[in-house]
């Protein structure tokens, strides 16, 4: 390689052994022993800097560094042209060391007749030759990257910096691969059994793993993950079934056949279609368990304020049974006792005659009133004779609805009507009377007052009825609270 200005002229050197009077060191002692000027080794250090650059840029060294050494060089040889006197035997203003010379030998007179050139045109001589050298420089060391990379060559080993942070990345743990179960579920004879839920539950899984099996009993699940799993059958027509707990590996196919027992179901419906007389039928029967203090009847009283109305059947049905109640025998027989006392009816006598007398009238009396205010006229007249408790409101309309009803009543209809079978079957009973009186006591003021009575000692059982029997009658529907 030859540089603008360089003392070797046109003499060429190799990267790897330099050939020619211009391997010689600038700056080195002459052969006659003399050292070099200032000048001279001024000279000496910048033609090293330059060689050590040529050097590296033929063994491809970093780009940093052949810069460094150019940039050096180039000032050294700057400053040169400047401090070192021109010499007409050299031509460019810069003195070639002894040794040098030496090697060089007798310089050519054509070259030392040849005028100096001005610095700053040697100078931009140097500057294009370094240009060159540092062009040259750049394009071999581009080849020796890609030739690095190549095949068969030896790459770069990563430094510290890549191996920390190749180290401190986290690497991906392998999932363990997903497991399957499959099976088959049959009934105790064998049967597949399709449409059946198999639910498969791990602990602390809040999603379960449901599969249906098909029509042949089968079923699949897979994508489980390894662990151990609760197994659970639900069958249309029996219990769930709860298998025993299955424990799956990585990737594992288990098969799980499973057996239940199915129970035979029948599905029955019923009609039920009653009339109204069927209902009203079955809220009489109700009544005659009712009991005031368990022994007092009270079959007249009804707690259901929509109560179906009484056929004629079931008028009869029920003053018959007051009538032959064991209470009303009890109490006819205590009211001869008063009526033997007191002496009246005198016609009937005293002594046991006189008894049997006034009890056999004093029943009739009871047998009587009944009939005729609570089977005869309300029949004939579609009347209710039951008494249909309020329990709600206030006690002065409670009070003034018990006393009204003696002269009120409901009709078959569900309507209010004046209670002509009360009080007319209470005047109807007091006359019929007279027909088992003794002569003496046959009076139409009797009559008229045993009328008033009866009539009168409704409204008193209408008020006990009201406001006492509720609480102390027994066998009376929880739901019967009177008016809603």
């Amino acid at each position: 390689m030859t540089l603008p200005g360089d003392p070797t002229g046109s003499e060429s050197q190799s990267c790897h052994g330099r050939t020619g009077p211009g391997s010689a060191r600038p700056g080195a002692p002459s052969h006659d022993g003399s050292h070099p000027s200032t000048g001279q080794r001024r000279t000496r250090r910048s033609w090293g800097r330059f060689a050590g650059a040529e050097g590296r840029l033929c063994h491809g060294a970093p780009r940093g560094t052949l810069a460094a050494s150019v940039l050096a060089y180039n000032k050294d040889m700057s400053g040169l042209a400047h401090s070192v006197p021109a010499r007409p035997d050299i031509g460019d203003g810069l003195a070639a060391p002894p040794r040098i010379r030496s090697r060089l030998g007798a310089v050519p007179r054509r070259r030392q007749e040849a005028p100096a050139l001005p610095a700053s045109r040697s100078r931009g001589l140097r500057l294009a030759a370094l240009v060159l050298v540092f062009g040259g420089g750049l394009s071999f060391h581009g080849r020796a990257q890609v030739t690095a990379g190549a095949p068969g060559t030896h790459s770069p080993e990563p430094s510290p910096a890549t191996e920390v942070v190749q180290a401190s990345r986290p690497r991906a743990v392998p999932l363990p691969s997903p497991a399957t179960v499959a099976g088959t579920v049959l009934d105790a004879g064998g049967a597949a059994v399709p449409g059946a839920r198999v639910t498969l539950i791990a602990p602390g899984d809040t999603v379960p793993r449901v599969a249906t099996t098909d029509s042949h009993g089968a079923f699949t699940l897979t994508g489980l993950p390894p662990g151990t799993y609760q197994v659970k059958v639900s069958v249309a027509g029996s219990e769930p079934v709860a298998a025993a707990p299955v424990v799956l590996g990585p990737g594992e196919q288990h098969d799980l056949p499973i057996v239940v027992v199915r129970l035979a179901t029948k599905q029955t419906t019923v009609y039920v279609h009653a009339t109204l007389n069927d209902v009203a039928q079955a809220q009489v029967q109700e009544q005659e368990q009712q009991r005031i203090l368990g022994f007092l009847p009270n079959y007249y009283t009804s707690y259901l304020w929509n109560a179906a109305p009484m056929t004629t059947k079931l008028k009869f049905q029920l003053a018959l049974r007051t009538a032959t109640d064991p209470f009303t025998f009890v109490v006819v027989a205590g009211v001869a006792g008063v009526e033997q006392a007191h002496k009246t009816f005198p016609g009937y006598g005293q002594g046991a005659e006189g008894y049997a007398k006034r009890y056999g009238a004093s029943y009739a009396d009871t047998v009587a009133g009944r009939m005729f205010s609570s089977a005869i006229l309300p029949a004939v007249l579609h009347q209710d004779p039951r008494y249909f408790y309020q329990g709600s409101g206030s006690t002065r309309s409670r009070l003034l609805y018990a006393l009204v009803s003696t002269v009120l009543c409901r009709g078959d209809n569900g309507r209010l009507e004046p209670n002509y079978s009360h009080v007319l079957g209470s005047f109807a009973a007091a006359g019929f009377s007279n027909l088992y009186r003794a002569p003496q006591d046959r009076q139409a003021s009797l009559t008229l007052r045993n009328g008033l009575i009866i009539t009168g000692s409704g409204a008193v059982v209408n008020l006990l009825r009201e406001f006492l029997s509720r609480k102390l009658t027994s066998s009376v529907p929880t739901f019967a609270n009177g008016k809603p």
